[in-house]
């Protein structure tokens, strides 16, 4: 199989509904696909003329209008177009144009209609009364790879003010990026040599060293587009170096969105960054379960959903301390909140409560612990007024013993190290999920890197941690059946949740702790333990595509309850599903069952 038959096989993989097709049947698929390359402004095809096939996106973006003119959709990678007017009458009933330099990939018709005759699940995709359009992504659920300017423009930090300006005026651009060797330093812009050079009377012999924004926000290229919207709104900033690895990548900037809307999850963000009160916040996050309607309507990958509403309260989470920090006065040492559970991974569904903490500075005394502990019973009061109730367990900031200095929380992690008791094993699961919210990061980041390298070389504690992980069984019954919940409200329904995700969120967790690996989001873990050789490529992929299956549906049955006018809850009768999603699900449970065994047959090696 030569390298670009492989390449279009490992990227079927991941688009629905290719991977519902067996592996061989895939390969022959894959094999019928050819490749086409458009620059930015490309017509692919006009209302009227010829369609060669159905299109799918592989990198890039393609704008779609209809016979008058009017955008339709502009759509993003793993989205197909030009499939209603290929099995109407051959004919396009749309124009397509790349907006951006594109691949897409194009499927004969002989062997779309081949499919669609002999693979239900693509005769469910391509046949739905819906048509193609309303089914388009939007900068929200594009990579930031795919929006950057790949070429951003770099100066070293002995070039002066003027040779910036100059060049800045040469290239029509509002940014420079400060670099030495492609590491980013800093950034400087326009309005960077409007306040901080001309208003202080600076000369244009001025050093950027000396004027730029120091360690200034950045993305990396896998972040999606609704990162940089957020930041932006959130941060009020209009320009993002994306950085990988510590080398300068690209730069994104306002101009770069103009032809993207992201009205949805971007509103609430801009909404929730602007509230004066815990009550004003509440109203905000009461439109989150009609976002998540709209986000699983129009078919956004689970992760892409739960990012989205993520984003949501992380914006919650830092309005709430600033409002707290101006209630309270300055904290009179650095601080760290952090979010652990689900939103540390950045998994939130319409169902979420707060789990979170404080880390301070060694330096903080008995007085300034009440400072914080006014500060963390202000937000934790306003994340539960805004509908993030507390954390049954406690794991709030608001508790002593989630509110302490640096050294003693590297005596927690030591502690449930050393001595892997059952209470540590769930606390080192919870809090090996940390993400830093608002504060100072680098009272995170060493003691990070310290934990997992302690927890990696005790075999003990990593055996301890897979025992634990065990279990949270998958709901699998006899005889290909499910094993359901057996009385009281959710009787016959199957807890999508502890018995769903969690199992896939364990063993993630795992892999993450034996390969020291700092990623938090559970998809991420997987692909990360994959790329390191923790798991192998066939195990990532079964288990990702299972993963995706489940959270999937929790999400899909989540938005039914909310378009019925109930509150979204954790709990799926597969009595509502089809035969054929029954089964996918039964199998992705198996091999969720399959990774827990190879689990618990390696813990000795993980060590």
């Amino acid at each position: 199989m030569d390298s670009q038959i492989e390449t279009i096989l490992a990227f079927l993989e991941s688009v629905h509904p290719y991977d519902s097709l067996p592996r061989d049947e895939l390969t022959r698929v894959a094999r019928s696909f050819g490749r086409r390359e458009y620059l930015a402004g490309d017509q692919i095809y006009a209302v009227g003329e010829p369609i060669l096939g159905l299109y799918l996106i592989k990198r890039g973006s393609v704008e779609v209008s209809d016979r008058n003119g009017a955008l339709v959709s502009i759509l993003g990678p793993r989205n197909s177009f030009g499939e209603r007017g290929l099995l109407r009458d051959g004919l396009a009933m749309t124009t397509a144009s790349a907006v951006v330099p594109s691949v897409v990939l194009v499927l004969p018709a002989a062997e779309l209609r081949h499919l669609i005759a002999t693979a239900p699940s693509f005769e469910r995709f391509f046949n739905r009364s819906r048509p193609i359009e309303t089914r388009g992504t939007d900068l929200t659920t594009l990579k930031v790879a795919d929006l950057m300017a790949r070429t951003p423009v770099a100066l070293p930090p002995e070039a002066t003010v003027t040779q910036a300006a100059q060049l800045m005026r040469e290239r029509h651009i509002s940014s420079i990026a400060v670099t030495r060797e492609q590491t980013l330093l800093g950034l400087v812009t326009t309005r960077d040599l409007t306040e901080r050079v001309l208003a202080d009377g600076l000369s244009g012999d001025t050093p950027l060293g000396t004027i730029m924004t120091r360690d200034p926000l950045t993305l990396t290229p896998d972040a999606l587009g609704s990162d940089i919207l957020h930041t932006m709104l959130e941060r009020r900033v209009g320009h993002l170096p994306v950085v990988q690895d510590g080398t300068l990548k690209g730069m994104v900037t306002q101009t770069d969105l103009t032809r993207f809307q992201a009205v949805s999850s971007a509103q609430l963000v801009r909404d929730a960054a602007s509230c004066e009160t815990p009550q004003e916040m509440a109203e905000v996050t009461a439109r989150i379960p009609r976002l998540l309607m709209h986000l699983v309507a129009a078919n956004n990958a689970h992760e892409v959903v739960t990012r989205l509403i993520t984003d949501i309260a992380d914006t919650v989470t830092r309005r709430l301390l600033k409002l707290a920090e101006a209630k309270l006065g300055p904290p009179p040492v650095p601080y760290l909140w952090l979010a652990c559970g689900s939103q540390g991974r950045q998994e939130q569904t319409g169902v979420s409560d707060q789990d979170n903490c404080l880390i301070l500075d060694d330096a903080a005394t008995a007085e300034d612990r009440l400072y914080f502990k006014a500060l963390a019973t202000y937000v934790s009061d306003g994340l539960d007024k805004a509908g993030y109730v507390y954390c049954p367990g406690d794991m709030m900031a608001t508790a002593d013993r989630w509110c302490q200095p640096k050294r003693v929380w590297r005596q927690y992690f030591q502690g449930w190290i050393d001595t892997p008791s059952p209470e540590a094993q769930m606390l080192a699961s919870v809090m090996f999920d940390l993400r830093p919210i608002g504060g100072t990061v680098s009272l995170f980041r060493d003691l990070q890197d310290e934990t997992l390298a302690k927890a990696a070389k005790n075999s003990i504690f990593v055996a301890h941690m897979i025992s634990n992980a065990l279990k949270h069984q998958p709901p699998l019954g006899l005889l290909r059946g499910f094993a359901t919940i057996r009385s009281g409200e959710h009787k016959n329904h199957i807890d999508m949740k502890h018995n769903g995700v969690v199992p896939v969120t364990d063993i993630a967790r795992i892999y993450a702790l034996s390969g020291q690996l700092t990623e938090v989001n559970t998809r991420a873990r997987i692909e990360a333990a994959e790329a390191v050789g923790i798991v192998s490529v066939s195990g990532a992929r079964d288990l990702i595509e299972a993963y995706d299956l489940i959270a999937r549906l929790r999400l899909e049955n989540q938005a039914a309850l909310v378009k019925a006018g109930r509150k979204p809850d954790n709990f799926l009768a597969p009595s509502d599903l089809s035969d054929f999603e029954r089964s996918h699900l039964r199998d992705a449970f198996v091999v969720v069952r399959t990774m827990q065994s190879a689990l618990g047959h390696r813990s000795g090696a993980l060590g």
